[in-house]
């Protein structure tokens, strides 16, 4: 959550975030082992995503819920496995998705 609020906080007053950070996160998250920057792996590249759910406020909440949930159907039938807390934290998982939604820089 302080990660969060503190992406928020930035956000607000116009400072630019590391994108590394993030970045780190999906690493270490390993989710770069399904994911890219820019091309279609097992799944969606972070770019793509963040053009599927440009403009859509719910976009946050739905794409947490993927993650933790897992699920086919929105990119192809390739299943996404459940990823929990033990994987990313929360707080981790809200700046990755921001991170993705702000378009995913290196």
């Amino acid at each position: 959550m302080r990660t969060h609020m503190l992406i928020v906080a930035a956000l607000a007053l116009g400072v630019s975030l590391p994108a590394s950070a993030s970045y780190d996160i999906v690493k270490k998250a390993r989710c770069v082992s399904c994911h890219a920057l820019e091309k279609k792996m097992v799944g969606p590249a972070y770019r793509e995503i963040a053009a599927k759910y440009a403009g859509q406020a719910d976009a946050p909440a739905k794409l947490f819920a993927k993650v933790r949930e897992g699920g086919a159907g929105v990119w192809g039938q390739i299943p996404m496995t459940p990823n929990d807390e033990a994987k990313i934290s929360d707080e981790n998982l809200k700046a990755a998705i921001d991170w993705i939604l702000a378009g995913a820089e290196k």
